[in-house]
């Protein structure tokens, strides 16, 4: 260690001897500079307590023993690329530069990387993090989700190369045909979990029916391991990518004795990867016979429910009288009532002929012809009655008709063409009443009193009948009754 020293002290001018006086921030900001290059590098090994994570990303720290403490800093940049989160308690190996805090007056250590000091305080820090989580609620068993029975789409999420993706794909060939998706990550280092984390959510994130097909089930697997090897399956961060999954998740990592945080999270836990592939796929082969067996079950089943009725029905058989007998009786009355019939009927039509007999002896002609005489009587008057009144009316409706007769006579439209007169109409049916609303070339129709219609075209006055239209009949033309149309 270099021991401070300002620079020599100069003697002033009277010869007193007195050193030349330094300012406050002189001092400080000299004692700065020698203690960074003094302790430009610096690996310290200490307890972490007073743990503040600042909203700027910044931390701040007090690193201890037990005789001795002092400040550090994390600075944001350094914050996010460290090993572990820095927690109260935790014992750490920690490398940086010494410096010092002018404005205060204190030495400080800026911290740049940070590692466990060890296996126990590894195993320390995931007990606490185990704790945190667990008052969450993110191990609670009523969250977990049942893994589907017969998956067609698998999805893997370990290192392409190595026995464990080969252990995984032989087992689910071997057991169930279905399509396997495998997602390559890291599985080992600084790198791990964040892979293992975007493969999750990459996974999570892929629609039904897409170009990738979503997985039914995913199984993160790796090999075993030293607790350093499986500390990324320890992130916090990956335990809470476990619980977000909506997809059901087997985690597969280490060997049976081995655990991790991602086991209390995962939906179920598997002691090897080959074991992971057994729980996220059923035995085609053991399908197949247990359909086999449930079907001659219920055949079986449904033998005996036929032979349980056919039992009870003979059973209710022999409870019932023969239908012999319940014929025979039947019969017999039948005969009874048959023979009876014959002398009732015969009985019956002579007890009716009697009151028929003693009917018609009352009955007499003049029963029906006096009230035909009555009726007779009162008709003959009612039609005396009426007949003046009926004929007075017929009168009157005879002189009514004949009125109506001449009216329609006068005003009947083909009476006056038996005068002499005709009607002339244009092309469209319409009547001409003036000869003046005709024009030249005009096509007319003429009717006469015969019925006879005559079409023709009217010229301009004075001038010759054209050669394709011949000349109009003098004799109407001249026609003293009707008179020059044109």
């Amino acid at each position: 260690m270099t021991d401070v020293v300002p620079d020599a002290p100069v003697s002033d001018a009277d010869g007193s001897g007195n050193a030349r006086p330094y300012s406050v921030s002189e001092l400080a900001f000299a004692l700065k500079r020698t203690l960074e290059d003094a302790y430009g590098f610096v690996r310290l090994r200490g307890e972490i307590s007073k743990v503040t994570h600042h909203s700027n990303g910044h931390v701040y720290l007090t690193l201890k023993d037990e005789r001795a403490a002092i400040d550090g800093v994390v600075w944001k940049t350094q914050a996010r690329g460290l090993g572990i989160r820095p927690e109260q308690g935790l014992e750490v190996i920690v490398t940086g530069k010494i410096t010092s805090y002018p404005a205060g007056s204190r030495y400080q250590i800026v911290i740049e990387t940070m590692e466990a000091a060890g296996v126990g305080a590894l195993l320390a820090q995931l007990e606490r993090l185990k704790a945190r989580l667990s008052t969450e609620g993110l191990f609670a068993a009523e969250r977990k989700q049942a893994l589907p029975s017969m998956p067609s789409v698998v999805g893997v999420i370990t290192s392409p190369t190595g026995a464990v993706i080969r252990d995984i794909l032989h087992r689910i060939r071997d057991r169930w045909p279905c399509r396997v998706v495998v997602w390559p990550v890291v599985v080992q280092g600084d790198a791990a979990a964040a892979q293992v984390v975007a493969a999750i959510r990459g996974f999570d994130a892929l629609e039904t029916g897409g170009a990738i097909p979503r997985p039914d089930v995913l199984i993160v697997a790796r090999g075993g391991g030293s607790v350093e090897d499986l500390w990324p399956f320890n992130d916090e961060a990956l335990a809470r990518a476990v619980v977000a999954c909506a997809i059901p998740l087997i985690s597969a990592v280490g060997h049976e004795t081995d655990t991790t945080l991602i086991d209390f999270v995962s939906d179920r836990r598997a002691p090897t990867p080959t074991a992971a592939a057994e729980m996220a796929t059923p035995v085609l082969a053991e399908l197949k016979a247990a359909v086999s067996d449930l079907g001659g079950r219920m055949h079986r089943c449904g033998g005996r429910a036929v032979e349980d009725r056919r039992a009870r029905v003979e059973a209710a058989e022999r409870g019932l009288r023969r239908m012999p007998d319940l014929l025979r009786l039947a019969e017999q009355r039948f005969d009874i009532v048959s023979g009876r019939l014959a002398a009732g009927l015969a009985k019956n039509a002579a007890v009716h002929e009697r009151d028929l007999v003693a009917v018609s002896a009352r009955l007499s002609p003049l029963l029906l012809q006096r009230p035909q005489a009555v009726q007779r009587q009162r008709l003959e008057g009612l039609t005396a009655r009426l007949q003046p009144g009926v004929m007075r009316g017929l009168e009157r409706a005879s002189e009514r008709l004949g009125a109506l007769a001449k009216l329609y006579a006068s005003v009947d439209p083909e009476r006056p063409l038996q005068r002499g007169f005709a009607r002339v109409t244009r092309h469209d049916g319409s009547i001409v009443h003036a000869g003046a609303a005709l024009a030249p070339g005009e096509e007319i129709a003429i009717k006469f009193g015969d019925q006879v219609t005559r079409r023709a075209v009217i010229e301009d006055e004075g001038s010759e009948p054209t050669a394709s239209k011949p000349a109009r009949p003098k004799t109407k033309a001249a026609s003293p009754a009707q008179g020059d149309l044109f």
